[in-house]
C-alpha cells in the first residue's frame, strides 16, 4: 500500500511498477510470516518488557539487511529500478536505497505485531488476576462456612447432653430441632447468601433448642420489617450472632435474660441488630471465632459496603449490628462477579 502510494503520487504508475510492486508483495508476506517464526521459536514475547522491544529492533535491522541481500540482486537482474533517465541504478546506490527503505517498513510491521501481542497478554493476565482473586475470595468463603457449623454443633450437642439426664422428651426433641437445623444449613451452604427468611427459621429453631435448656430463663423477641424477610445475608451469620448473644449474655446471668432480633431497612442499608440481656465485660476484648467469621464474610461479600460492631447500650443490654447492602446493590455484587 505505501509502495502503490509513493508511484500514483510521483505519476509512475507503469507495467513496470506494478510488476516490482507484486514483487514486494511476495518478499513481503515471505518474509513477514519467516519473522514471525522466529519471534516465536526464540520466545521473544515471554521475556521482560525491555528485552522485547532491543530484540524486536534488533531484528528489525537484521532482517531489514538479511531482505535486502535478496531483494536487491533480483531488481538488479531483472532491471526492476531504474533512474530517471529509465538507466539501471548501480548496485550498491540499489543496495542502500532498499536497506534504508526496508527498516522503516519492519519496524512499522514489528511494532504492530509487539503492541497487538502485548494488549493481548495485559488483558489475558487482568483476566486471570480477575479470576484468580474470584477463586480466592470462594476458597476464602468456602473456609469459613466449614468452620461455621462445626462450631455451632458442638456448641448444640452440649446443650443437649445437659438434657439427657434431667429430661430425656425434651432431649429427644432438642435433637428434632438439631436435626433441622443441619437440615437448613447443608442446604444454606450450597450459596454464599441466603434470604433472611430462610435465616430466620433456622434462628427460630436454634431458639427452641435453647429455650428448652434454659426454660424460662430465655426470653425471645422479633422485630422484623417484612421489606427486608428477603433480602439476602451471608447463611448461618444471623444464628452465630443470636448465639454469642446467649452464650456471652444470656447464660452468664443469673435471672436469665431477653434476646431481641431487629430488621430493618435505615438509609438505603440493611439494619440487622440482636441485642440481649448483658454486659460486655472481657468480652469487648473477645476474639472468638463467631465475631472474627462475621467481620471476615462481610467483608469478603460486600467489601466496605458493609460493616460489623458490638457495644454495649446501656447498663444492661448489648447490641451486635450488622449494616448490608439492600437487595438492589446485592444484585448489582453478583451480576459483577458472574462476568467475572
Amino acid at each position: 500500500m505505501i509502495n502503490l502510494f509513493f508511484t500514483w503520487l510521483f505519476n509512475k504508475l507503469d507495467a513496470s511498477s506494478l510488476q516490482r510492486m507484486f514483487f514486494f508483495i511476495e518478499i513481503g508476506i515471505i518474509f513477514s510470516h519467516f519473522m514471525r517464526e522466529v519471534i516465536h521459536r526464540s520466545a521473544i514475547l515471554l521475556k521482560d518488557l525491555r528485552q522485547q522491544i532491543l530484540t524486536f529492533i534488533l531484528l528489525t535491522i537484521a532482517f531489514s539487511f538479511f531482505i535486502t541481500c535478496i531483494v536487491s540482486p533480483f531488481e538488479q537482474l531483472y532491471q526492476l529500478r531504474t533512474n530517471a533517465e529509465g538507466q539501471p541504478v548501480s548496485y550498491i546506490s540499489l543496495f542502500i536505497t532498499n536497506l534504508i527503505s526496508f527498516i522503516p517498513l519492519l519496524l512499522i510491521w514489528n511494532a504492530i505485531y509487539f503492541m497487538y501481542h502485548f494488549i493481548i497478554k495485559t488483558r489475558k493476565q487482568e483476566m486471570d488476576t480477575i479470576k484468580l482473586e474470584a477463586l480466592v475470595r470462594q476458597l476464602e468463603l468456602n473456609t469459613i462456612k466449614a468452620h461455621v457449623n462445626p462450631h455451632f454443633i458442638f456448641n448444640s450437642l452440649n446443650g443437649i447432653r445437659a438434657l439427657i439426664d434431667e429430661d430425656p422428651e425434651r432431649a429427644r426433641r432438642a435433637i428434632t430441632e438439631l436435626s433441622n437445623i443441619l437440615r437448613s444449613s447443608l442446604s444454606a451452604e450450597k450459596a454464599e447468601t441466603v434470604s433472611l427468611q430462610q435465616e430466620l427459621r433456622i434462628v427460630k429453631d436454634y431458639l427452641a433448642l435453647e429455650s428448652m435448656r434454659f426454660e424460662d430463663r430465655l426470653k425471645v423477641e422479633f422485630d422484623i420489617d417484612e421489606k427486608t424477610v428477603n433480602n439476602p445475608v451471608p447463611p448461618m451469620m444471623l444464628q452465630t450472632l443470636v448465639e454469642n448473644a446467649i452464650k456471652h449474655g444470656i447464660s452468664k446471668q443469673m435471672k436469665g435474660g431477653v434476646v431481641k432480633i431487629i430488621s430493618d431497612i435505615k438509609e438505603n442499608q440493611h439494619e440487622l441488630l440482636v441485642q440481649n440481656t448483658g454486659r460486655l465485660n472481657g468480652f469487648s476484648k473477645h476474639t472468638g471465632f463467631g465475631i472474627a467469621s462475621t467481620k471476615d464474610r462481610l467483608s469478603l461479600l460486600y467489601g466496605e459496603k458493609a460493616s460489623f460492631e458490638i457495644k454495649q447500650l446501656n447498663e444492661d443490654l448489648v447490641e451486635a449490628k450488622v449494616l448490608m447492602p439492600v437487595v438492589s446493590t446485592i444484585t448489582r455484587i453478583s451480576a459483577v462477579s458472574d462476568v467475572a
